[in-house]
């Protein structure tokens, strides 16, 4: 890191934190600024193509010991350099401004207004004429490091996010604004002597780590090191496919890769490429490649591909035909072209012609997917940053509950709570005045109650086809099922929180489970609990939802339904009545022809050549002889869990539980209930703890509390729905299920009392 000037040291450049995005931060080693002579809060100059003054602070906690310097987004423009890229770090002095003059930073952005509030917000702030700065966000200034608050004068919660250009600043240099500084804001965007584009970076892109990485190794590596690749004496990749469902950010982040590998950008929207003319729709295609190929380094990015190169076999015009050649020639013919990528993105890959998805033309293809809980939370940061937010406002809890969301989903969000908290003061504005009063601008906020008022309008996009739940029942929530509860933990919550420790072992998760046992004993509220505390999607369906009279379209559904499944992963899927959506094939049960071909497409989408990553299956049914032996094996439903009758401990906490919110009188005594409820499953007891209720209605509708008389003129009402041969005859099941599906006998579900009689005469 040492340099021949000792007052100058070079290193490398790493992205920082999201939250830190915005607010003129250097995380420096803290050799670094030993070195340098700087401390926390002291103004550093980076410079790379350009200089950019930043306030240093010290490194985040996993970067002790690293020789990382790491900026946002914004400082990266500024300097004219990309994450990866060495840079020249020195101290720097800032002087008071005496004039600084801002505009916009994007063109379709109007401003007016005071600029008392731009005063306070960049109070402190270093930068220098042709910086890009922007407004804090709602991080609190307390959350900032102590010695970097004093020149941070800002208040509790800063302007909204704005980007705008220093257009310029007096003196010459570094300054930054005190309270002698005279501030000019112009009202619309004016062209910077040296353009700094950063309208989108990394920094506004949460929950794609992974995938900025793979993009980066693909697309900045050749437009900014083309010497490596002839050097090794191989061909740069030429083009990259990012597909995945809608609002995921595949356009948003090919625009950020252009921003930050400092290429030109030239954006073909699919439909607007078609000409009514012969020939037409080929032409414009032409005309962007050349125009990128003189522009170069440059990115040619094609939104909804799918809808200009279509499998030529299904499509009857030939204009689609002639435009889909021409692609093809473009971006492998035998014209050259260095240092051009092309980014395709859509939603449909399957719809693609077979020959663009190839290497030489498309030469990775990389999933977009729907982010996991981390992934919202820094979606949720980005999109709140410019938001004054309410002290109750916790974004962790909403990443949580916010299953199977998408960035776009996310930002309409965000969108429709702040209408909530508009709604709230317009009472107080005076439709014929054109302004908002200051104080009513002060008060605004956006609250809590503003988010999950809001949640119940947006629903998630990635799963609109699909129900989609975010189940709220937990373990506690659940009792008498102990032996069950914990054979689900170490099957679906072990293997999704924690995929490692399967790997290191090398072993794989189960990808299925299989609950049965007599009704009402709580089956599918096992199925929530577990997807509740593994924190996955959860998505529930049952036979109706999938079979259909149509040819091939019960097999499409349950491949759709797989497939949405592995695109919000980690997702459980569970299918409620199992034994009627899979029967045994041969047995006559239901329609032939289609119950097999089910059955089919279920054995193949669980264990065929695509791998479940991250799915967990679960079925429940209560008669578990009639579903098709071949799902019962390893690799398929790998666990049989039996869903017993409670015992009397477990009668207790079901008690308990059903009872929480209910005014019980002195005299209740559910130990007593619990004796008198031999055989009463879950669905038993809620009833008789229900019916308790209404007596206690019956009796006064003004009842304060319920009594035990209450209790026990609903034990007179109630009866328990599983009777010992019945209970008998699936604990036998139990024992014998998991060594030898072929030996068990039918289960008849007679009347109750009465045995099902064995042998061949008692088959269904």
């Amino acid at each position: 890191m040492a340099d021949s000037d000792p007052n100058t040291r070079r290193i490398q450049v790493a992205n920082s934190r999201p939250e830190d995005s915005g607010r003129g931060l250097a995380h420096l080693p803290r050799a670094l600024m030993a070195a340098l002579d700087v401390g926390e809060g002291d103004v550093i100059e980076i410079v790379g193509k350009q200089s950019t003054p930043a306030r240093a602070v010290g490194p985040y906690p996993e970067d002790e010991g690293l020789d990382l310097l790491r900026i946002d987004g914004l400082q990266r423009a500024n300097a004219g350099v990309g994450s990866g890229d060495m840079v020249e770090v020195r101290k720097a002095v800032s002087k008071p401004a005496t004039r600084v003059v801002f505009a916009p930073a994007q063109h379709n952005l109007k401003l007016q207004g005071s600029t008392n509030a731009l005063k306070r917000t960049f109070f402190g702030r270093p930068f220098c004429q042709g910086d890009i700065v922007a407004t804090a966000g709602h991080q609190r200034v307390g959350n900032m490091p102590p010695n970097v608050q004093q020149f941070m004068n800002a208040p509790a919660y800063a302007l909204q996010e704005i980007r705008l250009a220093v257009i310029a600043a007096s003196p010459k240099g570094v300054v930054h604004i005190d309270e002698n500084t005279e501030i000019e804001l112009r009202s619309e965007y004016e062209e910077p002597a040296a353009a700094r584009r950063a309208d989108v970076t990394y920094d506004d892109i949460g929950g794609m780590a992974a995938t900025i990485d793979q993009l980066r190794e693909m697309v900045e590596l050749p437009l900014r090191y083309p010497e490596l690749f002839q050097r090794l004496g191989v061909d740069p990749p030429k083009g990259l496919l990012l597909y995945g469902p809608p609002g995921t950010g595949k356009t948003r982040l090919a625009r950020a890769v252009a921003n930050e590998s400092d290429a030109s950008f030239f954006l073909i929207n699919g439909p607007e490429i078609m000409g009514s003319a012969y020939g037409e729709s080929e032409g414009r295609l032409r005309e962007i490649f050349e125009a990128a190929a003189k522009a170069s380094p440059s990115i040619v990015f094609i939104d909804e591909i799918d809808s200009i190169a279509p499998k030529r076999g299904n499509v009857q015009g030939e204009a689609e035909k002639r435009v889909v050649a021409q692609l093809l020639t473009l971006m492998d013919g035998l014209e050259a072209r260095a240092n051009l990528i092309v980014i395709a993105a859509t939603n449909r890959p399957e719809a693609l012609d077979e020959a663009l998805r190839r290497p030489g033309r498309f030469d990775r293809e990389i999933v977009v997917g729907v982010p996991d809980e981390r992934g919202r939370r820094e979606i949720l940061g980005i999109h709140t940053r410019g938001m004054p937010l309410g002290d109750r406002v916790d974004l962790d809890e909403l990443a949580r509950t916010t299953y199977g969301f998408v960035g776009a989903d996310i930002a309409a969000l965000a969108r429709e709570a702040a209408i909530d908290a508009v709604r709230r003061i317009m009472p107080r504005l005076n439709l014929e005045d054109r302004t908002v009063p200051a104080d009513v601008l002060e008060d605004l906020s956006v609250t809590r109650e503003d988010f999950i008022e809001a949640l119940k309008r947006v629903q998630p996009s990635a799963m609109r086809e699909v129900m989609v739940q975010a189940p709220q029942v937990r373990w506690s929530d659940i009792g008498g099922l102990d032996k069950a509860q914990e054979r689900l933990k170490e099957g679906v919550e072990l293997p999704l929180k924690n995929p490692d420790a399967f790997l290191r072992l090398g072993i794989r998760p189960a990808k299925g489970f299989l609950l049965y046992g007599p009704p009402g004993t709580g089956k599918t509220l096992l199925a929530k609990a577990v997807a509740r505390e593994a924190e996955a999607n959860f998505i529930a369906t049952k036979s109706s939802d999938l079979l259909s009279k149509w040819y091939g379209e019960s097999e499409q559904q349950i491949a759709k339904l797989f497939s949405r499944a592995r695109q919000v992963a980690p997702c459980v899927i569970f299918i409620d009545e199992l034994d009627s959506l899979v029967p045994a094939r041969g047995s006559g049960a239901g329609e032939p022809q289609v119950t097999e071909r089910v059955v089919n497409t279920i054995l193949a989408e669980m264990d065929g050549l695509e791998e479940l990553q991250s799915v967990v299956v679960i079925g429940a049914t209560n008669r578990p002889n009639l579903v098709d032996p071949a799902l019962l094996r390893p690799g398929r439903f790998d666990e049989l869990v039996y869903v017993g009758v409670p015992s009397a401990e477990g009668r207790r906490r079901i008690l308990s539980i059903q009872t929480q919110k209910m005014p019980l009188a002195d005299d209740v005594d559910l130990d007593v209930v619990v004796t008198r409820t031999d055989r009463f499953t879950g669905a038993d007891l809620e009833d008789v703890v229900r019916r308790a209720g209404l007596v206690a209605l019956r009796r006064s509708i003004d009842s304060p509390s319920v009594t035990m008389a209450d209790f026990e003129e609903a034990l007179t009402e109630s009866r328990a729905s599983v009777t010992p041969e019945l209970e008998r005859e699936y604990e036998q099941m139990a024992a014998r299920l998991k060594q030898d599906a072929s030996a068990i006998q039918p289960l008849g579900f007679i009347a109750p009392g009465q045995l099902t009689p064995r042998g061949p005469k008692g088959v269904d």
